[in-house]
């Protein structure tokens, strides 16, 4: 029988106290070209997925946007946390998550002087089960509190790049 989430998590806490930098990591993710300009493979973890632009910005809408992938990572992070929460609260409750967000094509085709990127994101989640007030607000506070992904837009932190450029095999012939 699998042990329920407090107890997976109790020894990783434990360890988090003692030994702080044991609980720091880097989670990393690669994008590789595709055939097509308008496609790459992204590499999560041990998973790969196929993205492409969106089909307002020339992609054929067979694959999912960066923008899909920004607003499933929201949905991902925010769903889990709250059954995590739900769980070490020990109620009897279920919750559904759903993510939308509003661009404006403009921006990111160079078309008009508008902001590239999101202008709007909406997290809509529905908490069932037989909860008081307090405790449904609870759950509500814990998630938002926990969940990294909605920390890091609400609480953005610096962001840097780094570019390297490196001639081709076939500019040095």
């Amino acid at each position: 029988m699998a042990r329920n989430l407090h107890e997976r998590q109790a020894p990783l806490k434990e360890t988090y106290e003692s030994d702080p930098e044991a609980a720091q990591v880097t989670l990393t993710a690669t994008g590789d070209e595709a055939a097509d300009a308008t496609a790459c493979s992204v590499a999560v973890g041990e998973a790969v997925y196929e993205a492409e632009l969106h089909e307002g910005a020339g992609g054929s809408g067979t694959a999912a946007c960066s923008g899909d992938l920004l607003l499933g990572a929201l949905a991902a992070c925010s769903q889990l946390t709250a059954q995590a929460v739900i769980e070490n609260f020990g109620v009897d409750a279920t919750v559904s998550v759903r993510v939308e967000g509003d661009l404006d094509l403009r921006g990111t085709m160079g078309v008009a002087d508008v902001p590239v990127g999101f202008q709007d994101i909406r997290l809509d989640a529905t908490l069932s089960g037989d909860l008081d007030p307090e405790t449904a607000a609870a759950i509500q506070e814990a998630t938002e509190r926990y969940c990294v992904v909605y920390r890091t837009l609400v609480d953005t932190p610096d962001a840097t790049t780094e570019w390297a450029f490196e001639k081709s095999a076939e500019d040095e012939i």
